[in-house]
């Protein structure tokens, strides 16, 4: 950790962090009625959208047609695939056994699914085909007794290949698999392309290369690793050895007359360990040198940025209605003028025309 403080201590001495005070509002229409949802069939909460090569919506929704037994413990897991007009296609995985609380789903270059599962501990690959090629992690058993896991303290060390609650995926240029390992064991695990551990970085804590919930991960044209250290309210960037390298902060407040969707509207400390905190990361395939940050349940928003953290444009706000965001968990962003939000609070995914 020495290191990482004396780098710290460097990257604190230019301004590195966005300080963007300056609301920029982008102009934006998000398409009603998407998707089309077969008759009688509703969503969850969504945690997951991404888009393929072929312009292929998919989306991960925390919901169950036959839900038996208590809330906790239930199976709330379902993937759909969309065609780009919104006209459902199919379900895929239905049934799955590693179903639990679908956390998020990514696409990687060869237009195979992934799909992170928070509960289950597990991370699984589809292929087009709709059948399981890999699988990182072991759902407990059955007959375990399962519970919520919490952190210990001091917290347990990380086995190499299990998880605790993991959050997101991304791959580098040469098809290396990271997985931010997030809600309990705090750190990023690195997969070579065969799926075989390389190795893993971060401990809990709030110094550089500490994570507080990594809860986004995505990677550049440059294979930088940036991850998003929600609960640390901020975004740290690696290189594919995990060293660190910088971070940044968004730190943009919202319009006063904004409200929350779920309980009291936030306020002081609690507003400011909200704003900008990052939900949601998302590098367009057609500018990567441009990043959007979806921003939790309140203040909402989805904000863009350079690739240093300096905002460009603030997209929409809190609320419940068309154009608006709570809990805005994941991001598709196909184009850089084309995003997929998906919001867990508002149980929706939404699909915006920048302007």
């Amino acid at each position: 950790m020495k290191k990482y403080w004396f780098v710290f201590l460097i990257c604190m001495t230019i301004p590195s962090f966005a300080q963007d005070t300056a609301n920029r509002p982008m102009s934006f229409t998000s398409v009603p009625n998407f998707p089309d949802l077969p008759y009688g069939r509703n969503f969850g909460e969504v945690s997951g959208v991404a888009v393929d090569s072929k312009g292929r919506v998919y989306v991960l929704s925390r919901s169950s047609p036959a839900v038996a037994g208590p809330a906790f413990g239930a199976a709330a897991g379902e993937l759909f695939e969309f065609d780009a007009n919104g006209k459902f296609l199919r379900e895929i995985g239905k049934g799955l056994y590693g179903w639990s609380e679908a956390h998020s789903v990514r696409i990687d270059r060869y237009d195979n699914i992934w799909a992170i599962d928070k509960a289950s501990d597990m991370v699984f690959e589809f292929n087009q085909a709709g059948r399981i090629v890999k699988v990182f992690g072991r759902k407990p058993e059955a007959d375990s007794n399962p519970k919520a896991e919490t952190r210990a303290n001091p917290p347990l060390p990380a086995a190499e290949s299990s998880y605790r609650a993991p959050t997101d995926i991304a791959w580098d240029s040469k098809d290396n698999i990271y997985i931010s390992d997030g809600y309990i064991n705090s750190r990023v695990a690195k997969y070579d392309s065969n799926g075989t551990f390389v190795k893993s970085w971060g401990e809990f804590g709030s110094g550089p290369g500490q994570f507080n919930l990594p809860h986004a991960i995505v990677i550049d044209a440059d294979d930088n690793v940036y991850v998003g250290d929600r609960t640390n309210h901020r975004v740290q960037v690696f290189d594919t050895d995990g060293n660190f390298k910088r971070m940044f902060e968004v730190d943009t407040p919202p319009d006063p007359a904004t409200r929350a969707v779920n309980g009291n509207t936030p306020t002081g400390a609690a507003l400011k360990g909200m704003i900008g905190a990052p939900n949601a990361l998302c590098i367009p395939p057609t500018n990567r040198k441009v990043m959007f940050l979806g921003e939790s349940t309140f203040p909402g928003r989805i904000f863009k940025l350079d690739l240093e953290g300096h905002v460009l444009g603030v997209i929409g706000k809190s609320g419940r209605n068309l154009g608006e965001f709570s809990g805005a968990h994941a991001l598709a962003c196909p184009t850089e003028n084309l995003i997929y939000v998906a919001e867990t609070s508002n149980w929706r995914v939404q699909k915006l025309i920048l302007k």
